[in-house]
């Protein structure tokens, strides 16, 4: 039976890709310490998730409570699966920009040393299995934020004919831009997922995503923009709208499609690739368009606020360009737009109060 280990096992995504191996006939171990509550607070324990996959899938999912930090205990649980170990996503991090500013080197401990941790022992233990890391496009710091952008009445928009119309694709430059420390602790996973593929001949992947979200989605004030949206507007809790009018703009990706992404890329995997990976401008909206919408999807109108000072590093405008995935991989398609993927999130919600 083939193997796969998953890191942030009990988070948006890793539990999104548990589900869907334990179902394609792998035997899936899961690596997750539910570091969420830590950063975020016992409202965004992932702990509840954890008990779900493991009632699920039964003998298909084991789980360890394990700090990706600990380099002996990261070994042992890849030494244990050895040459059956076909696939690594590793889906686990500090997400939040205002956090890694109060914790830098927990920050840059989680985010950089655990996934140095997980590369040393692919490369030791299982050469051949995939490797897929879940990035993101803070790798390119603020570096969007020079781009020519109009300001219109509900966004900013890029000016009309602009070489990334249709998105930012993997020609931005990383350097000469304010990161945060997220985004640089990011960045030297990223660089460091890139230099195994390439040193060591693994086959790696780097996933640039944007906002990833769906119904599994622990979203709270400092991570998970939509679902802590959607949460705020069912519940009737105050939301606080930070910097740049409201107006900034994000793509949105549901956690089934990017999984799929994932899956495409095992399947004919490369060595050393890099993708950026959102949901396109079908489905990009600014702050007040995501409030519009969350309010008439969920029959209310939300308590916002608004504090004008923009997060470090954050982005005014961020659309991404999947074209060079899209052509590496034809079949993958995105399933979910904008209001499904709220609505989701609403009945999710929804069904846990």
């Amino acid at each position: 039976m083939r193997h796969a280990i998953v890191t942030g096992a009990s988070g948006l995504i890793g539990s999104e890709t548990v589900r869907r191996l334990a179902r394609d006939g792998f035997r899936v171990i899961g690596l997750d310490n539910d570091m969420r509550a830590r950063f975020f607070g016992p409202e965004a324990s992932t702990r509840s998730v954890q008990r779900s996959l493991a009632a699920e899938l039964g003998d298909a999912y084991q789980h360890h409570d394990a700090d990706i930090r600990d380099a002996e205990r990261v070994q042992d649980i890849f030494r244990e699966s050895g040459s059956r170990l076909d696939l690594v996503v590793h889906a686990a991090a500090q997400p939040s920009h205002d956090w890694a500013a109060r914790e830098p080197a927990t920050d840059f401990g989680v985010n950089a040393v655990g996934t140095l941790n997980l590369l040393e022992a692919t490369r030791l233990h299982a050469p051949e299995a995939t490797f897929a890391f879940l990035s993101t496009n803070k790798v390119y710091g603020d570096r969007p934020n020079q781009l020519p952008l109009e300001e219109q009445d509900q966004r900013f928009e890029i000016a009309a004919g602009h070489e990334y119309a249709n998105g930012i694709d993997e020609t931005m430059s990383l350097d000469q831009c304010t990161h945060s420390l997220f985004g640089v602790s990011k960045t030297a996973a990223d660089l460091l997922v890139q230099e195994y593929g390439r040193y060591f001949e693994m086959k790696t992947v780097c996933f640039r995503g944007g906002c990833l979200t769906g119904p599994a989605h622990a979203g709270t004030m400092l991570h998970g923009f939509l679902s802590y949206l959607m949460r705020c507007t069912v519940s009737g809790t105050p939301y606080t709208v930070i910097g740049y009018k409201g107006k900034q703009v994000r793509d949105n990706i549901h956690s089934h499609d990017l999984v799929s992404a994932l899956l495409a890329f095992h399947a004919a995997p490369r060595r050393a690739a890099v993708y950026n990976m959102g949901g396109g401008r079908d489905n990009s909206c600014s702050v007040l368009e995501a409030i519009s919408l969350c309010e008439e999807i969920a029959g209310k109108k939300l308590d916002w606020s608004y504090r004008d000072e923009a997060r470090t590093g954050d982005h005014i405008w961020w659309i991404t360009d999947t074209a060079r995935f899209e052509s590496d991989y034809p079949t993958w398609k995105r399933e979910y737009d904008l209001r499904s993927t709220l609505m989701e999130i609403r009945d999710a919600f929804a069904a846990r109060v």
